[in-house]
């Protein structure tokens, strides 16, 4: 069963991918052709998109892959790196649409309503039909693309709407201010999942995870006396790992010893963590870490 689901993940996200890049093809050449810089903004945009479903598409498949000498955690955590590589493309292109933006906001250039408007509508239906096919998917690739193709959505009946005034009154400054608007948007976004792929980079503690509730449940397990070099991190912001030191005391049976490592297992299960690892110290134990 899990094989077919991640069977039918890869399918959607195949045909998005495709989608996604003849369409950023055929939006680039359109926008050059109307003279929109709203519509080549929105292109840059695409490209950016495109990346991000090509990442997810190869990751769904890579994600697969067991760990091994290379990799012993396996290959989870290359996500990190295509969303860093997709948002530095986004930034770069964003940068350039803002500059031509502004250039046309100095020196004014009218852009064909008719183009735009066609433009419009063929990108609310096929980032509407490539969020539909997702937004049914139950994988987290899946779902955050259905989003993010959501937002394509919401831009083009944005450029819809504006095709729409420029046919009723031909003002040169819509488009390029609309594409500042949906730059702007765009760059906000990227900023904020970069802040987040950054965070996950550095090791920081998942913001779901409560150390020191982690920490209060463990102690409370008779014959646990501390805890130390503990540490949260996560793979690639959904599958958490978790270590740390238990130091005992009391331990005079076997027994005792299988019970304590039963508890921490049962206290570790409530916080889904795809991979904990504890160290267990006697008394007479020291941490040569310390």
């Amino acid at each position: 069963m899990g094989h077919d689901h991640d069977h039918g993940a890869g399918k959607n996200l195949k045909l998005a991918f495709f989608l996604n890049a003849a369409f950023t093809i055929f939006e680039i050449i359109g926008g050059l052709y109307v003279n929109s810089v709203a519509i080549i903004s929105d292109a840059v945009h695409d490209l950016g998109d495109t990346l991000s479903l090509g990442t997810s598409w190869y990751l769904q498949n890579k994600s697969r892959q067991a760990g091994n000498n290379k990799f012993s955690f396996g290959y989870k955590r290359f996500s990190l790196l295509g969303a860093l590589i997709n948002s530095l493309v986004l930034i770069a292109g964003s940068v350039y649409v803002i500059t031509e933006a502004i250039s046309r906001l100095i020196e004014p250039e009218y852009s064909d309503a008719g183009g735009m408007l066609l433009f419009a509508i063929v990108g609310v239906a096929v980032n509407g039909f490539a969020a539909y096919k997702l937004s049914s998917g139950t994988s987290m690739n899946e779902k955050v693309v259905s989003w993010h193709l959501l937002e394509d959505v919401l831009g083009w009946v944005a450029v819809l709407i504006v095709a729409i005034v420029l046919h009723f009154y031909n003002s040169p400054y819509l488009d390029p201010a609309l594409s500042l608007i949906i730059t702007l948007y765009i760059l906000f976004n990227v900023f904020k999942r970069l802040k987040e792929t950054m965070f996950i980079f550095l090791q920081g503690v998942p913001k779901e995870i409560d150390l020191q509730e982690i920490e209060e449940k463990l102690r409370s397990i008779p014959h646990v006396a501390s805890l130390h070099h503990m540490h949260v991190w996560s793979m690639e912001g959904t599958d958490h790992v978790f270590t740390t030191h238990i130091k005992l005391e009391n331990i005079r049976q076997f027994e005792q010893l299988l019970s304590v490592k039963r508890a921490v297992k049962d206290v570790l299960q409530d916080y889904n963590f795809d991979h904990y690892t504890i160290e267990t110290e006697l008394d007479e134990e020291s941490c040569d870490l310390l």
